[in-house]
């Protein structure tokens, strides 16, 4: 099977694993648009890799001629960084929303399939111990918590797509990442405090034994996934083998790697301290807690716990994560720390 496959933000950290994937062992052709290349150096020259620098809010036509042209569209454009909720929401919902809604309704005028991001945090505060996306309700906060404008934004998506589906007009799948970590996730090397995920944040903070800030003492909970566990699961997404995939919402993320943000960080101290020149970083930094308000500004709130119930990808894709949450870590550092990729750019107009 061939397939033409249209991919937005091909330079952000799905983005760029997924068109390496894709073109070493498939056969298919990617055309690809991100503001920036840096994280594309293993695709760029490859035959079927067609990709142009630009702006989906910019680049209209262009969008438009390549969703008629292809034939499953990922749009991976987004904010997705807490601390720009907390300040800039309406930029948030420019781009997550309106932007992406543009790109969503040319799937439907040309009948193509859209592969949607949504994400793990349209659960928001729900406090069951684990999210499933047929009957776990969505539970945000207050409209003063701005914090929420992403999910909320990224929810209504998922409800028009839908919507869109049930219609007939648009053949879909959505899913949603819980906290996926691997190479290029972020660029360590310029961390920014609220702006960086978590993971890379803390690396970050390790090697410059810069102290770890732990918002409100880091007793949430999160479950890691590995990028090639992701990126198995999307291709079984893309190939919809007997349709398996379509009109469907999968959780996709690993529920036995969780552990809570601390956990994390005395993980990440104890596995750094293992590398050559960072033997004593445990003695040279701190762990610390800081005030939710302190870290991220007025407007923020968190989510204690988010376990995925994977039973959906189970079930229609016959997909399962292997990588345990030490192998996981692992495998990220040694792509930091051994080969050094001081990859550049601003996260928050990148692709995911």
């Amino acid at each position: 099977m061939s397939l033409k496959i249209l991919l937005l933000g091909a330079n952000g950290f799905i983005g760029s694993n997924l068109s390496e994937y894709i073109l070493r062992n498939r056969d298919w052709s990617v055309f690809a648009m991100d503001i920036q290349s840096d994280k594309l150096d293993g695709c760029l020259g490859h035959k079927n890799f067609t990709f142009v620098e630009g702006d989906i809010t910019i680049n209209r036509e262009w969008v438009e001629y390549h969703v008629k042209k292809c034939d499953v569209v990922i749009p991976l454009v987004a904010i997705a960084t807490p601390a720009t909720y907390v300040r800039e929401p309406l930029r948030v919902f420019e781009l997550d929303f309106e932007a992406n809604l543009r790109v969503v309704r040319d799937c439907v005028r040309y009948k193509k399939r859209v592969v949607f991001p949504s994400t793990s945090e349209v659960y928001g505060m729900n406090t069951e111990s684990e999210f499933d996306e047929e009957t776990s309700n969505l539970v945000l906060g207050p409209v003063a918590m701005q914090r929420w404008i992403y999910a909320c934004s990224k929810q209504l998506l998922d409800r028009v797509i839908f919507a869109y589906g049930e219609g007939g007009q648009l053949d879909y799948t959505l899913f949603r990442p819980f906290n996926w970590i691997g190479p290029r996730l972020d660029n360590i090397w310029a961390a920014k405090e609220g702006s960086s995920r978590v993971l890379t944040q803390f690396i970050g903070n390790i090697i410059r034994r810069e102290n770890i800030q732990l918002v409100d003492g880091g007793s949430q909970r999160r479950c890691f996934l590995y990028i090639d566990d992701a990126i198995d699961a999307l291709i079984r997404i893309i190939e919809n083998k007997g349709g398996q995939a379509s009109k469907h919402i999968f959780n996709i993320g690993h529920p036995k790697n969780d552990l809570s943000i601390r956990q994390l960080a005395e993980l990440l101290v104890r596995m750094i301290s293992r590398y050559p020149g960072y033997e004593n970083v445990a003695n040279e930094m701190k762990i610390v807690s800081v005030g939710s308000g302190d870290y991220y500004g007025k407007g923020y709130q968190d989510i204690t716990v988010r376990v995925p119930s994977i039973r959906n990808a189970e079930r229609y894709l016959g997909w399962k994560p292997t990588t345990d949450l030490e192998t996981a870590v692992r495998k990220t550092l040694d792509y930091y720390l051994v080969s050094k990729h001081p990859e550049t750019g601003d996260l928050d107009m990148s692709g995911m």
